[in-house]
């Protein structure tokens, strides 16, 4: 899976403590997963804000990386610098809204693999996609958002030209694209799992709508 696996995530630590650039080099290279999903007036701006929120967090990382060297840093940080203010600011907030639109990708993914779909229509990935909404992000959009969304399902590409646009073009069996989305989802779900857990254990998770 070439768009997936050009750069794995490292290994979850025991400590759970998430190193921040590792971290960064890894999630740079998935933006583009959104324009495998075409219908560019939805999943463009998604893109665009999974890029602009890793690039606040690496500039937040490369003012100093010795302080923030693990995500956890950058929010234990920002909780004491920023006050009332925080969590939703700097790069808590940037981290807490990529963290949603990796769960959508992530939970995509993961229903393709589980073999999840459309009795009548075996070939379309709206079943997933509706699953991935519902989880990652529904509750965090307001009514016009959810429209949008909801509409969108209806012009995702086929199940197969997803599966070629991730291998960038390449033509592969569709089991061993499915080998290779595990394997992304082995190491990248260990990862945001923690990001879910930190952003709760700290109280640093926010409910309002976009």
């Amino acid at each position: 899976m070439a768009l997936l696996l050009e750069h794995e995530f490292k290994p979850l630590p025991a400590d759970k403590q998430i190193e921040t650039l590792p971290f960064l080099e890894a999630v740079a290279h998935l933006p583009p997963f959104f324009d495998c999903l075409g219908t560019p007036i939805v999943y463009s701006p998604v893109k665009a804000d999974l890029t602009g929120n890793i690039k606040k967090i690496r500039a937040v990382y490369d003012s100093n990386p010795t302080k923030f060297r693990t995500l956890q840093n950058i929010l234990e940080v920002e909780k004491e610098v920023h006050g009332a203010a925080w969590p939703k600011t700097g790069a808590t907030l940037a981290l807490m809204w990529l963290k949603r639109g990796l769960k959508f990708m992530l939970v995509l993914l993961q229903s393709i693999s589980d073999g999840e779909w459309d009795e009548q229509h075996p070939n379309l990935i709206r079943v997933n996609a509706l699953k991935a909404y519902e989880i990652a992000l529904k509750k965090y959009h307001g009514w016009m958002l959810q429209k949008l969304f909801m509409g969108s399902v209806y012009a995702l590409p086929y199940k197969s030209d997803l599966l070629k646009a991730l291998e960038k073009g390449k033509e592969v069996k569709e089991e061993e694209s499915i080998e290779k989305i595990h394997q992304f989802l082995s190491r990248a779900t260990p990862i945001l799992d923690a990001i879910y857990e930190m952003y709760t254990k700290m109280n640093a998770e926010l409910s309002y709508k976009a």
